[in-house]
């Protein structure tokens, strides 16, 4: 017979055994329970179905017409005492600023499937859909067409689908009365919050009744350049375009506004979604983190380093060695493009120290609401809160914002701004505000164009 201590290291082996089967068989159980519940658990989705314009309807549609009415606020740009607005999907509405308390819309530039704008001297640069396009405004009475890239942009809206050689670009989404009631473990969920479902996209019940389709569709001085806001995917520095496409930072020359060439592209991430420049640098915001790229060889940009962060949405603005970034998380509202604004992540600013650009470092983190764009002229940071509005801070101590707010002004929906001269220039949900800033601690409103609902 064995000795007792063998018997009973046998007997604790095979009860450590059994103990780890039942384990495993208890695990497994879960599991399947879980598979079991998610597919049992239905959630109701709305169809949606694309509209399509032929390519050749398409590169027809562009005109420029008298004012009108702004519908809805995309992105800002300045340059020499005029405002340039862009309307998401429908062009770009050109504002006489030379009296920042008197502003007059002039003019309209429609363009199907804009979104974002950049201008060099009396050239504009404006994305349609899939192309690249440039505008001579050197005689805001007579603007005229020079330029076409065609297919400069692979993506063109925030379901990823591009455009088709048979149907065209797809120009909007069309609500189906068709509801289509899906188990759970049955759904490829897509980032921006649905999925696709037979020729179109099922869009959560909850989310459709407010859904945009034009949201849906989009990519969510002198000589010299003009002033842009902090939500643009396209800037100008050294004489280059750079625009965000999809996972790609592409460089453009644009020394013959008729021929535009794209001479590199960069690969960084497949979140990337602003561009601010600053000197001879780059700083791209994306949902994962900022990149900083050097373009002190303009046609050949380099990535210098990337500052990586929790998951949101992510403008940035530059300014004497500190970046200053908004991180938003996910508050759904109209835009498709608010699915992807999803993480842990709080509402925050954070303030970077870039003194080394190779290796930024987090300086401070302040709570937010849920913050957009931003600007920032001299020690005054100004901060688009959504709906908590428009926020002014004293960045004179990075380490303190949140003792130093100069200003608050809470009944905007703000969404971008320009600060130039002492004159904010503010887009928000509720339409154009500009606000005299030369007493810091109190901004004084100048005028108001409201949008059109």
């Amino acid at each position: 017979m064995a000795p007792l201590e063998t018997r009973i290291q046998k007997r604790l082996h095979v009860s450590l055994y059994a103990l780890l089967f039942l384990t495993a068989l208890l695990g497994l159980s879960v599991v399947l329970e879980g598979c079991s519940d998610q597919c049992e658990t239905t959630a109701e989705y709305v169809y949606f179905e694309p509209v399509y314009m032929s390519l050749e309807d398409f590169r027809a549609s562009v005109e420029v017409t008298g004012p009108k009415a702004i519908e809805s606020m995309g992105r800002i740009y300045f340059k020499d005492d005029y405002l340039f607005i862009s309307e998401p999907g429908k062009g770009i509405h050109v504002i006489d600023n030379h009296d920042p308390r008197t502003p007059n819309q002039v003019k309209f530039i429609s363009i199907p499937g804009n979104n974002d704008l950049a201008i060099n001297g009396n050239i504009l640069f404006a994305d349609s859909f899939i192309d690249l396009l440039s505008f001579d405004i050197s005689d805001l009475n007579n603007v005229q067409l020079v330029g076409r890239k065609e297919n400069a942009f692979s993506v063109y809206n925030n379901t990823g689908l591009q455009a088709d050689p048979d149907k065209g670009i797809l120009t909007s989404w069309e609500r189906k009365e068709q509801h289509i009631e899906i188990a759970a473990c049955d759904v490829a969920l897509q980032p921006w919050g649905g999925f696709y479902y037979e020729d179109g996209i099922a869009v959560p019940h909850y989310a459709a009744k407010d859904f945009n389709s034009m949201a849906a569709i989009a990519p969510g001085t002198g000589s010299g350049p003009g002033l842009g806001g902090s939500l643009a995917r396209m800037t100008l520095n050294a004489g280059h375009l750079y625009c965000l496409d999809s996972y790609l930072l592409k460089t453009v020359a644009i020394e013959n506004p008729a021929n535009l060439v794209a001479i590199d592209s960069l690969q960084l991430g497949w979140d990337i979604e602003t561009i601010f420049p600053y000197e001879d640098k780059l700083f791209v915001g994306s949902r994962s983190g900022m990149y900083i790229i050097d373009v002190s060889r303009p046609t050949k940009p380099d990535l210098i380093s990337t500052y990586a962060h929790v998951v949101s949405c992510d403008p940035v603005v530059v300014s004497d060695g500190y970046a200053y970034v908004t991180l938003r998380s996910n508050n759904f509202n109209s835009d498709v493009s608010a699915f992807w604004c999803t993480g842990g992540v709080n509402n925050q600013l954070e303030v970077i120290d870039i003194s080394r650009p190779e290796r930024p470092t987090l300086l401070a983190t302040y709570e937010m609401t849920n913050p957009h764009g931003l600007g920032i002229d001299d020690n005054m940071l100004f901060v688009c809160d959504g709906d908590a509005g428009l926020k002014v801070y004293d960045v004179t101590n990075k380490l303190k914002l949140d003792e130093n707010m100069l200003a608050h002004h809470p009944f905007v929906t703000a969404l971008d701004v320009i600060p130039y001269n002492n004159v904010l220039m503010m887009i928000s949900e509720e339409g154009l505000y500009q606000y005299d800033y030369s007493n810091k601690k109190k901004l004084k409103l100048l005028s108001q164009i409201p949008v059109t609902q």
